[in-house]
């Protein structure tokens, strides 16, 4: 555990979301802003020269996208400790998918409470992932709409036992930890074991990244829900 306080970048196109998002986090113990960036290609490039732990990504700006400043921050090997949580207005946003897919950790609203943002910065700093429980819904629904051709396999899934599978899907229907546990009836630590192999086994990033693959496999549809736990 290192008492270093968390490095946080901020990428946006408009000056004062990006002063704000700035003030918020200087101010905040434990937490340093170490630049801004208003676009793509200047996020890609600070990213690289400051290699924050966090990167609180705009969706749409000029020159270059968030989803792709997203994927090349993702795929740098020497960015393997930087962390992208996307911050849009478009809450239908067809990049929800994009950016997730790219690699991002997390996905938020601009008119999220500043102190759930930093909540929000911390998990992903620490190897989480989060979505925001309006957005949940939309991105079901957003892969209930893609067609099947082009899905990955389902012997993508060999190798995972049945009860890897049966957490593979209620990761995706939004699950914690914890009430994955209740669910299954396990323990905490065997719920994070299980996790931890699925993340090995299907060479996942994080969690975000293992609701993908439940989805793209046709493991879990947009039909389908855990009873008496229905998306957000």
């Amino acid at each position: 555990m290192t008492d270093e306080p968390l490095r946080v970048l901020v990428a946006d196109d408009q000056a004062m979301v990006r002063g704000s998002f700035r003030v918020l986090v200087e101010h905040t113990p434990g937490m340093t802003a170490v630049g801004e960036a208003a676009n793509g290609a200047e996020a890609v490039e600070l990213a690289r020269r400051e290699r924050p732990d966090v990167v609180l990504m705009d969706i749409r700006m000029p020159e270059l996208d968030g989803v792709e400043a997203t994927r090349r921050i993702c795929a740098d090997p020497d960015l393997a400790g930087t962390r992208v949580l996307v911050l849009t207005t478009f809450d239908l946003d067809e990049y929800v998918y994009g950016a997730l897919r790219a690699g991002a950790a997390g996905f938020l609203l601009k008119d999220t409470p500043p102190t759930d943002v930093l909540t929000a910065v911390r998990v992903v700093a620490a190897g989480d992932c989060l979505l925001a429980p309006s957005v949940t819904g939309r991105l079901i629904a957003e892969f209930a709409r893609r067609p099947e051709p082009g899905r990955p396999p389902a012997q993508a899934l060999d190798g995972v036992t049945d009860r890897e599978l049966e957490v593979l899907g209620l990761i995706a229907r939004g699950l914690s930890n914890t009430e994955l546990a209740a669910h299954l009836h396990l323990s905490l630590a065997t719920v994070k074991t299980h996790i931890g192999r699925l993340l090995a086994k299907l060479r996942a990033r994080d969690r975000a990244q293992l609701v993908i693959v439940a989805y793209e496999t046709g493991l879990v549809t947009a039909r389908a829900h855990v009873p008496g736990h229905a998306p957000s």
